[in-house]
């Protein structure tokens, strides 16, 4: 890229500048040219790590170098990238933007390496994989299953809890996560998506009546799923494509949604979850969907890992296995069963 850029300007060089990651930036006619790319895995390890010193530490380059890499970045962009003081960097919202174009496009880039590289490595060793309890009972216990059948090498270490785990700091390789993501620093790749459904018991609607329209949720005992603070608020979209947020109330918030869908089934309040929790209850007539006439915004079902610039084998080959598996499945409410048969493509990728 730098020679292309010099290739196209004519004029005379006037300052050669050598890092000390043996890379060049030249200063020709006022305008700073780099590599990019370096430049760009330089300001997202400094905006990762927090600081210009453990981002040079990590990079195996000099803190001065790790400074003038950024500070040259924000010259070729004519942008400010980070606010620094004595104690800490924030981004700016240039720096946001542009800090989660390129952990994309590294991304992308490790990417196509990555598949070169490994494409003749078996997956190998131990995989820890976190997921929510419901998700991970009735829909990951079959994936593993079948992925062990595929590849007799490999162990699978499973922790279910309903916490976002910190992947990173418990040594963790992969979490299979519903709507939020987690950290910004995660690659994730999308399995499918849910429904977000309300319900009821007969019995309580029997008692309290049934709600025909969203507002009417105020006026009844409303059950709230605690893992984000986003969840104390539903959403539903009328035939028109009108969206009504509400902030609910009632007596019981829980982590589990599990837990909610039992009391719910006891009668004591109204619970809005993904379909594939609620569904069995529906079908046994335990549970009754609410306000049919609307629609819920769909909580999308990912595959998460931490950013590393050498993928191992074994997650990548995990992922590729979870991503053809569940593909086109639109019904989650029962488990998806397929033969276990050898499988191998990648798909595209995203950053949180």
């Amino acid at each position: 890229m730098l020679i292309h850029r010099l290739s196209i300007n004519s004029g005379v060089c006037n300052n050669w500048d050598k890092a000390d990651n043996n890379e060049y930036i030249v200063a020709f006619k006022g305008i700073v040219f780099m590599d990019r790319f370096s430049a760009m895995q330089v300001f997202v390890r400094v905006v990762e790590h927090g600081s210009f010193a453990k981002a040079s530490e990590r990079l195996g380059i000099s803190t001065s170098a790790c400074s003038r890499h950024v500070a040259d970045l924000e010259t070729h962009l004519g942008s400010r990238l980070l606010n620094r003081t004595t104690r800490r960097l924030s981004l700016t919202e240039t720096g946001q933007a542009f800090f989660e174009r390129s952990v994309q496009l590294l991304s992308d880039l490790d990417d196509a390496e990555q598949f070169v590289a490994q494409s003749a490595r078996a997956p190998r060793g131990t995989l820890k994989i976190t997921c929510s309890h419901n998700f991970g009972t009735r829909h990951l216990a079959p994936a593993i299953a079948e992925f062990l059948l595929l590849h007799p090498d490999m162990k699978v270490d499973v922790s279910l809890s309903e916490r976002i785990v910190d992947l990173v700091e418990e040594g963790v390789d992969l979490a299979v996560r519903i709507g939020q993501i987690g950290s910004q620093n995660l690659v994730a790749k999308k399995l499918g998506e849910t429904e977000l459904i309300a319900c009821a018991s007969p019995d309580y609607l029997k008692r309290h009546g049934t709600p025909k329209t969203p507002s009417e949720l105020a006026n009844h005992n409303c059950f709230l799923y605690t893992t984000t603070p986003a969840q104390a608020q539903w959403r539903f979209i009328d035939s028109k494509g009108r969206e009504e947020t509400l902030r609910i109330n009632g007596n019981l918030s829980c982590n589990s949604g599990d837990m909610l869908m039992s009391a719910a089934v006891q009668g004591a309040g109204i619970v809005y979850e993904p379909n594939f929790i609620l569904g069995p209850a529906i079908r046994a007539g335990r549970l009754v969907q609410i306000l049919t006439d609307y629609t819920a915004p769909k909580a999308d079902i990912w595959a998460v890992y931490p950013t590393r610039r050498h993928l191992s084998a074994k997650v990548r080959s995990f992922v590729d296995f979870l991503v053809l598996r569940f593909a086109g499945t639109t019904d989650w409410t029962e488990p998806v069963i397929t033969p276990a048969t050898p499988v191998a493509a990648s798909a595209g990728t995203r950053r949180a």
